[in-house]
């Protein structure tokens, strides 16, 4: 018996993608991004990516607010699909 197949049908049986889930992904990622521009205090030396206007915003502080930004988008949708506002 292959375990490895078993283990990832009893965790989901439908698709684990959809447009729904991608654009809560997405602002839930801009809005750690807006925060993470006005929180970070001590930015890196290195040059800003030009996003939008953000001047100060490097590459370590995109990594470290869309890291923010994805682990509040799984919380989000998890939260949302336990209580079947997304399906």
């Amino acid at each position: 018996m292959n375990y490895n197949n078993l283990s990832i049908e009893i965790i989901s049986k439908e698709p684990s993608w959809s447009i729904q889930i991608a654009i809560i992904m997405i602002i839930c990622n801009l809005i750690a991004i807006s925060i993470g521009r006005y929180a970070i205090k001590t930015r890196s030396l290195g040059p800003s990516i030009p996003i939008l206007g953000l001047e100060g915003l490097g590459i370590p502080e995109l990594l470290a607010t869309t890291s923010l930004g994805h682990v509040i988008g799984v919380g989000t949708i998890i939260g949302l699909k336990s209580i079947g506002f997304i399906s």
